[in-house]
């Protein structure tokens, strides 16, 4: 199994492109199941959960190939309704696909999904939105059967704004008779995006990034070319390797508004942030304060998927700084690994409290899911002597190539068998 070797200590310097957001295609490429036709994502990241979802629509029938940096998906030949229980563990959005399968084929049949273990996701919501919509859904030996019946578009609520929920209830409206309107709907950029390459394949989807989102179900649908919006969490982990590294970092394919509670958060730990809606430029010298109460929250609020990021980069600040993870329960299994590198963590329930130490040191430590493993990376960039980074799959998940892109900007980094 791979590792990651940092020797850390070394400033950041340099201009880095960002990659499309992971977050966002997983949805889109769920969505392609909806076209009977051809359907062009560019700038697709070249990540381990797309290549799952590659394998999902494989399975299913569908063609798919990398034309250079995008993906082209022709969906026509779809044949199947099934996704089996080996594909669907591969990773936790993996659900995304039923309701598009659904609003296609008019029935599905899943399993529960795997991925990262950060606690339960609520799957209740999206099988009891479904069942709004007319969906009939049983669970039989840990597999969920759908039946989509005469699904209808209606008024739906969500008792919590969830993103997963949303975005499989959109896909779904789109094979519902009539006008779905969804209220409490999640705010995320990355619906936003799904959203708009929906439009471009035909379907009617408006209200996107706000509360409220209304599907027109049962278009006519085209082919459709889409580019997928910069990352927002591997921009935040650039940006936040840089503050705890200290040097000047320049991002580019960016867009700044998508990051403003983590941009906002590195500012007040006394770095120097500037930029636009296409730039991004980030100068620290290293040496960090503590900030206010950090609590994750739906966007727009502090990001879940930053938080453990944040953690690393304030793990030599000046002072406390208070954690409070309000989407996961189990967000916090990075915080003994970051402990083995000197780290001052103690974590009470959803509460971590980081007290800043003067020095980090060198370790063998291990990725316990993405976002940690992430922390890891700008925790090894900051720390003295050596660190080893072992379980890198997780961080696969999320990242195109983040040895190649640290190893740019000046970071003496290296991945080994």
């Amino acid at each position: 199994m791979n590792e990651i070797i940092i020797r850390g200590g070394k400033p950041l310097e340099g201009t880095l492109r960002v990659q499309g957001a992971k977050n966002s295609v997983l949805p889109i490429l769920a969505a392609t199941v909806l076209h009977p036709g051809r359907s062009l994502i560019r700038g697709c990241p070249r990540l381990s959960d797309v290549e799952a979802s590659v394998r999902i629509l494989r399975h299913l029938g569908c063609e798919a190939r990398w034309e250079g940096p995008d993906l082209a998906v022709d969906a026509a030949p779809l044949c199947r309704w099934d996704i089996p229980d080996c594909l669907m563990r591969e990773m936790r959005s993996s659900v995304i696909f039923l309701g598009a399968i659904l609003a296609r084929c008019g029935r599905a049949e899943t399993s529960y999904p795997g991925g990262c273990e950060l606690g339960p996701r609520p799957v209740d919501l999206h099988l009891a939105a479904l069942r709004k919509l007319g969906a009939r859904v049983r669970e039989e030996g840990g597999r969920l059967c759908c039946e989509a019946g005469e699904m209808a578009g209606r008024e739906i609520a969500l008792s919590l704004p969830s993103v997963g929920a949303t975005e499989n209830l959109i896909l779904a409206a789109c094979g519902a008779a009539g006008e779905t309107l969804i209220v409490n709907a999640a705010r995320e950029p990355e619906i936003g995006d799904l959203q708009a390459f929906l439009q471009a394949m035909g379907c009617d989807v408006r209200g996107a990034g706000t509360s409220t989102v209304r599907v027109v179900g049962r278009q006519r649908t085209r082919d459709a070319v889409h580019t997928v919006m910069p990352d927002r969490i591997a921009a935040a982990t650039y940006l936040a390797a840089v503050a705890a590294a200290g040097g000047e970092v320049e991002l580019t394919n960016v867009r700044a508004s998508h990051l403003s509670t983590v941009t906002a958060a590195l500012h007040e730990a006394g770095c120097e942030v500037c930029g636009d809606e296409e730039r991004l430029s980030l100068r620290s010298g290293g040496a960090l304060r503590s900030i206010g109460t950090v609590r994750t929250a739906p966007y727009p609020g502090f990001p879940t998927d930053a938080q453990a990021i944040l953690m690393a980069a304030l793990l030599r600040s000046r002072g406390a700084t208070v954690f409070v993870e309000n989407i996961f329960e189990n967000r916090y299994r990075h915080v003994d690994e970051l402990c083995r590198m000197g780290a001052d963590v103690h974590v009470a329930d959803r509460v971590a409290v980081v007290t800043g130490v003067e020095r980090l040191s060198g370790a063998a430590v291990r990725c316990t899911d993405l976002r940690g493993g992430a922390a890891l990376l700008v925790a090894g960039l900051a720390a003295q002597g050596t660190t080893r980074i072992g379980e890198v799959h997780h961080i696969r998940r999320g990242y195109e190539d983040p040895v190649r892109d640290l190893r740019a900007l000046g970071a003496d980094i290296e991945e080994r068998p």
